[in-house]
């Protein structure tokens, strides 16, 4: 197998196969978050950002391909941008991103849909950002956004706050990553000749820990950005409770990306995590601070209580304050999606647990959402994305054109 093609199995094996378990245990964050002054001059945030969220800091094109052999370039419009945002506490801060428009006319009913696209696992080294990989190696979710463009759709595609900008990726932060998912729609909006604008139907993507960023978008979208025209959101394998993961991702293949979510949490809360490791633990962290989903392989069936200082697994951390309290708040399905959501999930899902996902239908209906559960068999977590993927087309298209939303509600 060649080294490409290694990367590129590497990355669509287990990228997409992972959100995961957001649990609290990082070493100290200063040591990980990269040095603004190494970012990508693009990257690099002013001292002033723009008044308002979702205003541009800048844009520039990107040289973007759909697809290795490079097929579609012709078909798109694909620009980089450096959007405002908020960090969890409400903080502005600067985010990157990608706009991809198709560039033949919109055909279909309306106006051409703008899909907030929300990436699942990419990694936390700011190589690892999607509007990076898009242009400079392989960005596996490429291949589930070439149906969306072939339909017309355009897509705005968030970066999330300090991948590929500077500071720690708050992975798996909840409200951090909704948000960014937005104010990227709001970009989108904004961007001189993108032919998108506040009139164009909005729908919200994501898969893993997209699912998780989709949803909680779809959660924030009435109240943080309620001009948005938000018509629906698909939704799949979402790690809506973070506590239930741990059994699923400790001591297995995908390790380290527990480790994503302890340096994404603590450095969002500032918690430091460092007294709670020993020396390999520290060691680990430093190695993987720059990690993206090609490196898994490095941390693959590692146990979480050899690298703590008492010995205690992550599952047992998690209970302990102050990271209890800090995993209760990713909590999705605590507040009302005012549009309709699919939520798919695979019964087999090997890495977010088939029971979270379907309690997360149960608190959206106890709250009167409008979800439709879309539940299969499908191999593993990765098999539950194919399945995710082939079923946003036909509920989109339907939101947009207004037709009636079916509810799986009564039947649960």
């Amino acid at each position: 197998m060649s080294n490409r093609l290694g990367r590129m199995v590497a990355a669509t094996a287990a990228a997409v196969l992972v959100p995961l378990a957001a649990l609290p245990v990082a070493a100290g964050t200063a040591a990980a978050q990269p040095a603004e002054e190494e970012l990508p001059a693009f990257y690099r945030a002013p001292a002033t950002l723009p008044a308002a969220n979702g205003d541009l800091v800048r844009s520039e094109p990107m040289r973007f391909t759909l697809d290795p052999a490079g097929a579609s370039r012709v078909a798109v419009t694909a620009t980089r941008v450096l959007y405002r945002s908020t960090d969890r506490t409400g903080t502005p801060h600067a985010v990157s991103g990608s706009v991809l428009v198709p560039r033949a006319p919109w055909i279909g009913p309306g106006k051409r849909p703008v899909i907030g696209y929300a990436a699942g696992t990419q990694g936390i080294g700011d190589t690892c950002a999607p509007s990076r990989q898009l242009s400079e190696g392989f960005e596996y979710e490429s291949l589930f956004m070439t149906g969306m463009l072939a339909r017309g759709w355009a897509i705005a595609l968030t970066d999330y706050e300090g991948l590929g900008t500077a500071g720690m990726h708050t992975y798996m932060d909840r409200e951090s990553q909704g948000r960014a998912v937005l104010d990227a729609v709001r970009a989108a909006q904004r961007l001189p000749g993108s032919g998108v604008t506040g009139a164009h139907p909005v729908g919200l993507y994501g898969y893993s820990q997209g699912g998780a960023a989709a949803a909680s978008a779809a959660e924030l979208a009435s109240s943080y950005a309620p001009e948005l025209r938000v018509k629906g959101t698909v939704a799949g394998a979402a790690p809506a409770d973070l506590t239930q993961l741990p059994g699923a991702i400790d001591d297995s293949l995908f390790s380290e990306f527990s480790w994503y979510a302890i340096a994404g949490l603590t450095a969002s809360y500032d918690v430091d995590f460092e007294p709670y490791l020993n020396n390999a633990g520290r060691e680990m962290y430093a190695e993987m601070a720059d990690n993206c989903v090609f490196d898994l392989f490095g941390s693959a069936f590692t146990s979480s209580a050899d690298y703590t200082a008492d010995g205690a697994s992550l599952a047992q951390l998690i209970t302990r304050e102050p990271f209890r309290t800090m995993i209760d708040d990713q909590r999705i399905g605590r507040r009302t999606p005012s549009a309709p959501v699919l939520i798919t999930h695979s019964r087999l899902d090997d890495v977010v647990p088939f029971a979270v996902g379907e309690q997360l239908v149960r608190d959206w209906c106890a709250r009167g959402a409008t979800v439709r559960f879309s539940p299969n068999v499908t191999p593993l977590h990765v098999g539950g994305m194919l399945n995710n993927a082939t079923e946003v087309y036909a509920f989109l298209e339907a939101r947009f054109a207004s037709l009636p939303a079916l509810s799986s509600c009564r039947r649960l």
